[in-house]
């Protein structure tokens, strides 16, 4: 390096001589600079070098440091994936972020396949209930047709997704009731605009909850008695 090479700033500004303190100390601020820098481990880097860089990024010594926050309580972290994403040297930021993309796309379709076996092992207790498969798509072709008839949309639906909700609808076709909203068959307790409502509430058709499910059978079969 000649001297014409050297930087302003590595010269005094009065006599234009290299100050050689300055120059001096930027050197020792670089070499400090440069040993703290991290090497990316070559594909022949051992064991050592390879942990030696992954401390250096903030990945823990172990997988079970990894400390893992969900917003849904049906998921949970795994060891073994926690041990394989520890293994390819991920830092727990990394490992929240798939967690949370998993969550975000498995969630739904959790939902959908819980909805799904639900929704077929309602139809299971319905077949055999009604004496089998034949017997039972004739009387859901006749239980579609008379609430379309006698029923708004909105309660057919609700009805028509519980095993309690179409014994009670069947109940209503074989007595001749006219549907919601009529006032037939009221009795003390719950209305029909009560137990429409309560069909509406995720306990009862998401949720499944018993106690819920055990309040809205009852309040049917004191309007509609066998």
């Amino acid at each position: 390096m000649t001297e014409m090479n050297i930087p302003e700033k590595f010269r005094d500004p009065q006599t234009g001589e290299v100050r050689l303190d300055a120059l001096l100390k930027s050197y020792g601020e670089l070499e400090k600079r440069l040993g703290q820098m991290i090497s990316l481990p070559g594909d022949g880097a051992g064991a050592d070098e390879r942990q030696r860089f992954h401390r250096a990024l903030g990945v823990p010594e172990s997988p079970d440091d990894y400390d893992i926050r969900f917003d849904d309580a049906r998921f949970a972290a795994d060891p073994d994936v926690n041990r394989r994403l520890h293994q390819a040297g991920l830092t727990p930021g990394q490992v929240q972020v798939v967690y949370d993309l998993a969550t975000e796309y498995l969630g739904p379709a959790v939902e959908r396949m819980g909805a799904e076996f639900e929704a077929q092992r309602q139809s299971d207790r319905l077949t055999e209930r009604f004496g089998g498969q034949e017997k039972w798509r004739e009387i859901s072709r006749q239980l579609k047709s008379w609430g379309e008839a006698n029923l708004s949309p909105e309660v057919l639906h609700a009805l028509s997704c519980t095993e309690e909700g179409v014994c009670a609808m069947h109940a209503m076709m074989q007595k001749g009731e006219p549907g919601f909203g009529s006032g037939a068959g009221m009795k003390a307790g719950l209305s029909e605009a009560d137990l429409t409502q309560m069909m509406r509430d995720p306990r009862y058709w998401k949720g499944r909850d018993p106690d819920f499910v055990s309040k809205v059978s009852a309040g049917f079969r004191r309007l509609y008695p066998d």
